[in-house]
């Protein structure tokens, strides 16, 4: 029997990395999990203690569809908080993880056949979920000399019509991050040429000097994705949130009511704690920080010195091109022969990807010692 081709989507390597050093550790051998981006720390106590509450007093049912009203005024409030931006809660959709709101975003925004620009290296779901809704994801070789990041020269270069830009700052695979003057000028560039502009800001607040700036900082054209699950520590929870322009909150509802219903009740009232957390969440910070310092300066002693600026997320791209051609076969090897489990570039960048692996430092302090430690013997 003949199926749709939408399923068709390339795997998303971090999780078969996943699944097989999960596999290795099974059979009573020693990994050192570096390879997807998942806190080591559980969420903040008052969340725990406020799903507990919810649990007890039996709230737990269908919600709206954009969320439940305190959470939503409690993200707006987070942004007066955070950039110090004035927000209507109004514009707030409350998401299934920030996964949903990738997919709403696109369904929302883009009919079949367009296109929409990706900086490469980024994160794979972004083209798959555009692959499955049948918008076309237009890579944009991108390297060291723009930070890893998108610009109007490169996106002048590409031929044929645009009808929108995708940007992470900080990003994932490098944690890269544009300056306010750059994020400006692009959301002018997209406004002047009639794209429609999105931010991906699900690791805002995990930064290492230069804080993150919004989208919304300088337009309300434009649409932000963002999640509990990284400086939350809510991975699994599956909770984001989406602002989006005032006319566009209707037709998200109206896709939101038939595909997903509305997010996870419990989740939903365990974040309104979330945003009381701060010193518990900047403990989380500190360790991502001491985690960061110990890989960008072991790394280089051990040949490998061509990484990109990690200014935030926590994640270190690191360039293996004068140790392999072929960053899967060297991420099996490496997990294999001596236990440290890191994600290929292939999974960011299909083209160049080959030459560069990722390494996640979201986890524990002693993980990455002992992981560094095992990495150096093993390239001696």
């Amino acid at each position: 029997m003949k199926y749709a081709s939408r399923g068709d989507v390339s795997p998303f390597l971090a999780m078969e990395v996943l699944k097989a050093a999960n596999a290795r550790e099974a059979e009573g051998n020693t990994v050192f999990h570096m390879e997807v981006g998942q806190p080591a720390t559980s969420a903040p106590e008052p969340v725990l203690e406020a799903a507990k509450h919810a649990l007890d007093n039996k709230t737990i049912g269908y919600t709206e569809a954009l969320g439940i009203p305190p959470l939503r005024r409690a993200i707006a409030a987070h942004y007066n908080d955070m950039y110090g931006i004035d927000l209507d809660p109004a514009r707030v959709i409350v998401t299934t993880g920030s996964s949903t709101g990738f997919l709403l975003s696109f369904l929302s925004l883009f009919n079949p056949d367009e296109r929409v620009v990706l900086a490469e290296p980024g994160y794979p779901a972004y083209r798959n979920i555009l692959g499955s809704v049948d918008v076309e994801a237009v890579g944009l070789p991108c390297g060291p000399e723009t930070n890893f990041q998108p610009s109007p020269a490169l996106i002048d270069e590409i031929e044929g019509p645009l009808h929108g830009l995708l940007v992470a700052s900080p990003a994932n695979p490098t944690g890269t991050m544009l300056t306010p003057d750059e994020l400006e000028e692009l959301i002018k560039y997209c406004h002047a040429r009639d794209m429609h502009f999105i931010s991906d800001e699900i690791y805002h607040g995990l930064t290492y000097g230069q804080k993150a700036v919004s989208a919304l900082s300088y337009s309300d054209d434009v649409i932000i994705i963002n999640s509990f699950s990284k400086y939350f520590s809510m991975t699994g929870w599956r909770l984001g949130w989406m602002i989006v322009p005032e006319n566009l909150v209707g037709p998200i509802e109206r896709l939101s009511q038939s595909m997903f219903i509305s997010a996870p009740t419990i989740s939903q009232y365990a974040a309104l704690a979330a945003f009381d957390c701060k010193e518990e969440l900047e403990g989380y910070i500190e360790n991502y920080s001491k985690n960061r310092e110990i890989l960008l300066r072991e790394l280089p002693l051990m040949g490998l010195d061509k990484l990109a600026e990690a200014d935030g997320a926590f994640y270190i791209y690191a360039n293996v091109s004068h140790l392999t051609d072929n960053s899967l076969e060297f991420c099996q090897r490496m997990l294999n022969e001596c236990g440290v489990a890191a994600t290929p570039g292939l999974d960011f960048d299909p083209h160049r990807g080959h030459e560069y692996i990722r390494l996640s430092f979201a986890g524990a302090t002693e993980v990455i010692v002992d992981g560094v430690e095992a990495l150096r013997k093993w390239l001696a």
